[in-house]
């Protein structure tokens, strides 16, 4: 059985309390930047088992009355085509995306802002444009020549008076993006000069899951997320202007950190006095007074750092990249005393590849059994491990064919000799398709296709990078996916 090491209908009290709390302080409107993923936080659920990945949109739905959201989006991405990886999808889609999850959960949505904007980026007009004939208020914010340390002119006509003021209709403003460098923190400042220029009062406050600022620095939940930024060079570090302040630890990481001196003379002239002595002060996060069992959460991480450590091997191969990212993954797992061989699916998919001398994969079931698959004539690896763990969830005879041969081999024909395919095995989507039609006449197949839902959040290792088709069908199933950092053969091209 999964095991539950947070508590999500406290964090869902707490969270929405604290920001409450925060809104009153300031007596006026509130700017909140929203840091990660505000809708479908991933990590937060593979670190912090209970934790809900749509826990912070539920968050906020406790307050839509009172808020709205702004969506800031860097016009630059959009010239880029930036694309979302854990998606598939460019910055620019995932806006339009957003907004309809938003409206979903009965959310407003007032405004989109369109940073570090050109007027020679064709692009990101159109996108205006369309934005506009959808019904949206669509604002321009300007590159800011020295920012973020030329303080003088960045509190100036020229810095934040050049962008167009946002107008907005509710006194707790959530500001969010599809990702980060979009500039969510220059928005809500370009607001602060706004507003009290018009005499308004306002604040400013952040809202960033992790690092989860009253967990000790190593904290395998903190370390897990500097796993998971180990491509921006992030880090984790004790904030010490908090420590000099108030004489306790908390954790921060160092963009925040580094930047905090900067931020803090930018309220001084804009506020006349900072309301904030570190960057901790900044933060409203209670994630860390809502974790229900340590050792769960722990385990989780590890879990968690391994999964980005694998992941950093196969980007290094598939990209061609320098080992920078997995040789940083590599020193905290050694910090922690990890091993890869703390993966149990990692060892049992190798020794089955031993055995057999093929491919092979192994998925960890939730009661914690583990059950493998090989390469055959028929399957891949994904593709036979996925039908034995559904025969084995169903309480199948392993010898059992759910699958009739006479409907395979026409499937491998036609990829191969229709579609130009090379490999005549069945990926796990075409697997699936072929169950779901055996299942229209045999029972048993039906039986295994009804244990679908029970493989989601279970563990996943695979002998060879997966193409990826596989790679989709597994997001989609739900399933925590590692591979070894070598392709099935020797061919220069991969898809």
């Amino acid at each position: 059985m999964n095991k539950i090491g947070f508590d999500s209908e406290q964090y869902l009290s707490m969270q929405s309390a604290r920001i409450e709390e925060r809104l009153g302080e300031f007596g006026g409107k509130l700017y909140l930047e929203f840091g990660g993923k505000l809708f479908d936080d991933f990590h937060a659920a593979r670190v912090l088992p209970g934790f809900a990945p749509d826990n912070k949109i539920k968050m906020l739905e406790k307050l839509k009355d009172r808020a709205e959201i702004v969506i800031v989006i860097s016009s630059q991405d959009i010239a880029m085509n930036k694309v979302r990886a854990d998606l598939g999808i460019t910055y620019d889609a995932d806006v339009l995306r957003l907004i309809d999850i938003f409206r979903s959960y009965g959310l407003y949505v007032g405004s989109i802002v369109l940073t570090k904007f050109a007027e020679d980026n064709e692009a990101a007009k159109i996108f205006q444009r369309r934005l506009e004939k959808l019904g949206f208020r669509v604002y321009r914010h300007y590159p800011i020549k020295g920012y973020p340390s030329n303080v003088p002119y960045i509190v100036s006509d020229e810095g934040f008076g050049k962008n167009e003021y946002i107008e907005t209709e509710r006194n707790l403003v959530v500001v969010t993006a599809p990702g980060p460098g979009s500039g969510k923190m220059a928005t809500c400042l370009s607001q602060l000069y706004h507003e009290f220029r018009r005499g308004q009062k306002a604040g400013y406050a952040k809202y960033e899951t992790f690092p989860i600022w009253n967990l000790p620095l190593m904290h395998p939940v903190n370390v897990a997320y500097e796993a998971a930024t180990a491509d921006l060079n992030d880090r984790n570090m004790i904030d010490p202007w908090h420590l000099a302040a108030y004489g306790e630890s908390t954790v921060n990481y160092n963009r925040d950190v580094e930047i905090f001196p900067v931020l803090n003379t930018i309220f001084e002239k804009l506020m006349g006095s900072s309301p904030y002595k570190s960057p901790t002060d900044m933060g409203v996060n209670m994630a860390g007074y809502c974790i229900s069992d340590d050792d769960v959460c722990c385990e989780a991480s590890r879990q968690e750092i391994l999964r980005r450590y694998y992941k950093a091997l196969v980007g290094e191969i598939k990209h061609h990249r320098d080992s920078t990212e997995s040789d940083k993954i590599a020193l905290l797992m050694q910090s922690l005393h990890i091993d890869v061989d703390d993966r149990a699916v990692a060892v049992a998919a190798r020794a089955r590849a031993a055995e057999c001398n093929c491919p092979a994969a192994a998925i960890e079931l939730p009661d914690g059994q583990i059950v493998t698959g090989r390469t055959t004539d028929l399957f891949g690896c994904s593709a036979s491990m996925i039908l034995n763990a559904l025969k084995t969830l169903a309480g199948i005879e392993d010898d059992v064919k759910l699958i009739d041969r006479s409907c395979i081999v026409p499937v491998q024909e036609l990829k191969t000799r229709y579609l130009g395919g090379k490999n005549p095995r069945l990926h796990v989507d075409e697997m699936l398709v072929a169950l779901c039609s055996s299942a229209a006449a045999n029972p048993v197949a039906q039986l295994a296709m009804e244990q679908l839902p029970k493989l989601a959040g279970c563990e996943v290792h695979t002998t060879v990078i997966l193409s990826h088709i596989d790679e989709k069908m597994f997001r989609q199933l739900g399933v925590r996916l590692t591979s070894e950092p070598v392709y099935r053969d020797k061919t220069l091209y991969h898809e």
